[in-house]
């Protein structure tokens, strides 16, 4: 099996606690600000707290209906959360699961970085199109920036 890695990082002024309880409440605020994203996402066992399986339907924007993922991990202490999609058609048939690693790493100024990466589990020695590749980092920069722009004009928020 091949296994494809993607990251990048993303400097935003907000502190790494606000982003990680927004991304906390993923299910709530990610279909409110990336609509064209994220039509729902519902937790269909588990408390949201790692071993929740959770049920996607993304929005129009994307060329993909659902998905299904299970939180591995959410450490409040690391600003970190684990999570791998195992089912849907946004494995492209191309993948047997895809294993997200989205951290949030304090800066010395009080804002963080934003650290997603993605491992792409791909089926035999299947490769990935780097269009692909592009289009998810590309959706996950929108959502981020939807999600900091949303805690700007809600600072009270999280």
């Amino acid at each position: 099996m091949a296994v494809i890695t993607s990251e990048f990082e993303i400097a935003s002024s907000l502190p790494a606690s606000k982003f990680f309880n927004a991304y906390r409440d993923f299910n709530n605020i990610a279909p409110k600000v990336d609509p064209e994203t994220y039509k729902t996402l519902v937790d269909i066992e588990g408390d949201g707290g790692a071993g929740t399986i959770r049920d996607i339907s993304f929005g129009d924007g994307v060329p993909f209906t659902n998905g299904k993922l299970k939180l591995d991990v959410v450490d409040s202490n690391n600003f970190s959360i684990i999570y791998t999609i195992f089912e849907g058609d946004i494995l492209m048939g191309q993948l047997d699961s895809m294993t997200h690693h989205v951290k949030f790493i304090p800066s010395p100024d009080g804002g963080c970085v934003y650290k997603p990466t993605v491992m792409y589990n791909c089926k035999g020695e299947t490769q990935l199109p780097e269009e692909a590749l592009n289009m998810v980092k590309e959706g996950f920069k929108k959502t981020f920036n939807a999600i900091e722009g949303f805690i700007h004009a809600n600072p009270q928020t999280y």
